[in-house]
């Protein structure tokens, strides 16, 4: 049973779409499940002079779950600076929207795994220094879609 809060992100997402030219993308994927998201990023300056979220969209194929975590994250991730944007975690998606069943708890580390790789891109493109945390994090989602690709390439291979 989903929560109220997860059937209004569901029914009316926050952030839904792509950004006119991102600074960054992320794109992560679940073959067991199917979901797909991509998280878009536009990067902006404080009043401090510190680069921040300034819009965060995305478009995710998938469950209820997967689209209502990913318009939670966007809300979550918007204004923040680039750490602290990757930090948010599947405990305060979850908490955010006051519950998810354990069965769709991938959902909520999906989407933050999107805002990480989207961040990711972004600091690579523009060579700048990446966290050991946030290489960490990358290197583990690369080999997973490596996994997922080899194990799977009849399936994922381009016709």
């Amino acid at each position: 049973m989903y929560t109220k809060k997860v059937m209004q992100h569901f029914r009316k997402p926050h952030n839904y779409g792509k950004i006119r030219k991102p600074d960054g993308i992320g794109k992560v994927g679940n073959i067991v499940c199917g979901d797909v998201m991509w998280l878009y990023i536009k990067v902006g300056k404080d009043k401090k002079g510190e680069e921040i979220l300034e819009d965060v969209k995305f478009e995710t194929f998938g469950c209820v779950a997967a689209i209502a975590t990913s318009s939670v994250v966007t809300n979550l991730a918007r204004g923040k600076t680039l750490n602290e944007a990757t930090d948010i975690n599947k405990n305060e998606v979850v908490k955010h929207l006051g519950g998810l069943p354990p069965i769709k708890i991938h959902c909520s580390i999906l989407a933050a795994d999107a805002l990480a790789e989207a961040i990711y891109n972004y600091l690579s493109k523009n060579k700048r220094p990446i966290s050991t945390k946030l290489q960490k994090r990358h290197k583990r989602l690369e080999q997973e879609r490596m996994i997922i690709e080899e194990k799977y390439k009849d399936w994922t291979k381009e016709p």
